[in-house]
């Protein structure tokens, strides 16, 4: 004899939170979130969700506003003279492991128009921080900063994007990333260099 069945307990709903959405849509990762998929993932129904976000790019653009806020860019600046070109270069690394660590990502950060306050807000605070460290003015950091993440990011995402598809001929994708991550250290490294060149005599954007 089968044992009888255990009545469905009634409770509230589960409730829609933002840190509830963020947390389930980080934990999906950007390129996979669908509605019905967080929504699930939420144990509510997409109708439900749909009144909490407009539209799945809102969807995406709120979960890539919390990745971004957590990103911890490196605050430690070291010494003041000749270290500017020392901090860049650790600013670019952590852009780039950023990068990899979230797949998909860079569409919402590296465009202008999809930043939102909080984000600008954080994106401003850096800029002061190296500004006032490195005895520059702030639109020169802004510039030195902006130019650094711009071709860090674009190129960072190129590769990692590149390394995941499957490979035209037999090779080892470990192997293959690494030389690629190699060649993206180099060419930052270059237009770091290029930038503070640029910087001294002046003919960066002031």
């Amino acid at each position: 004899m089968e044992p009888a069945k255990k009545p469905a307990t009634r409770g509230r709903p589960p409730s829609i939170t933002r840190e509830r959405i963020v947390e389930a849509g980080i934990e999906m990762g950007l390129p996979n979130i669908t509605f019905v998929g967080l929504a699930a993932a939420l144990g509510v129904s997409h109708m439900a969700l749909y009144k909490h976000v407009a539209n799945l790019e809102a969807l995406k653009a709120l979960v890539a506003e919390e990745i971004f806020t957590r990103w911890q860019i490196p605050q430690d600046c070291g010494d003041k003279d000749g270290g500017l070109r020392e901090y860049l270069i650790v600013f670019a690394t952590s852009v780039r492991e950023f990068v990899k660590a979230h797949p998909g990502l860079t569409p919402f950060v590296i465009r202008r128009a999809a930043a939102t306050e909080p984000m600008l807000a954080k994106i401003h605070g850096h800029q002061a921080l190296i500004a006032q460290a490195f005895g520059v003015s702030q639109d020169q950091a802004r510039w030195l900063l902006a130019t650094v993440a711009f071709h860090c990011m674009a190129v960072a995402d190129t590769v990692y994007t590149v390394t995941q598809r499957e490979p035209v001929v037999e090779t080892d994708r470990a192997t293959e990333e690494a030389e690629m991550e190699i060649e993206l250290e180099q060419g930052m490294q270059a237009l770091i260099v290029g930038a503070l060149v640029m910087l001294k005599e002046g003919s960066s954007a002031e």
